[in-house]
């Protein structure tokens, strides 16, 4: 086993959930990066590249026996599990009456049942020594509901409640809970294809980068226990809040 610690990213897209697997990385963690498909070699050669160590592994987060397996790895291979961040998205747009069940169940799945099953295989490992950082990712859909984003405000709604409750029951027992409202789209591919109006009227720094908001949650996992922060709410300099 590595004496590394050990961050487990899930949910490491291309663009935020790389960022904070590559800024945990130049720390000096090993990252374990997950996702439930798509490319992860990419990232890990980019850590490998830069000095750091890196393990993809392929996992659904919305299955309980997956999510258990995937943390006794990381414990019994890897090294103690120091951060866990929770990154899954789940961000569709649907008209209220053309939202189906199928999709509501989805996407309450994919952003509020995961991380419960995230946080709590966690917290079980965290809870043995009395330390650790477990961070989610929240949205605006966190904090209030939009016209045609009824699936993602519910999912991203219950993930903060989600929060709030571990935050307090655990934060005594020396472990930090944090939410992150990202207030704003991120610049990826597929905002952009989501938003292009909104995209084409903004100058570069008034997008948020991938980059810039992988230092927030560094910082978090980096706070001294008498001063830890729960949530933060990010946005650009001139986004409308």
């Amino acid at each position: 086993m590595t004496a590394e610690p050990v961050a487990l990213v899930v949910g490491a897209g291309d663009y935020l959930g790389s960022a904070i697997a590559r800024r945990f990385a130049r720390e000096g963690l090993h990252v374990v990066a997950t996702r439930r498909r798509g490319d992860l070699d990419r990232l890990i050669a980019a850590i490998e590249t830069d000095g750091g160590h890196a393990t993809g592994i392929h996992s659904d987060a919305r299955d309980e026996a997956q999510v258990a397996a995937l943390v006794d790895r990381i414990e019994n291979e890897l090294g103690p599990l120091a951060v866990a961040v929770f990154n899954v998205g789940g961000n569709v747009r649907f008209g209220v009456t053309e939202t189906t069940a199928r999709v509501y169940r989805k996407v309450w799945e994919m952003c509020a049942f995961a991380g419960f099953l995230v946080g709590r295989e966690a917290a079980r490992r965290m809870l043995e020594r009395g330390a650790g950082t477990i961070l989610f990712t929240g949205a605006t859909a966190s904090l209030r509901g939009a016209a045609e984003f009824a699936a993602f405000a519910g999912g991203k709604h219950a993930l903060r409640a989600l929060a709030q409750s571990m935050a307090r029951e655990l934060g005594p027992q020396g472990i930090h809970v944090a939410h992150v409202v990202i207030d704003g789209p991120i610049d990826t591919a597929a905002t952009r294809a989501l938003f292009p109006e909104w995209f084409a009227a903004r100058p570069p720094d008034g997008i948020m980068q991938p980059e810039a908001l992988a230092q927030i949650y560094w910082q978090l996992h980096s706070q001294p226990r008498s001063a830890w922060t729960f949530e933060t709410d990010v946005r650009t300099y001139m986004e409308s809040w």
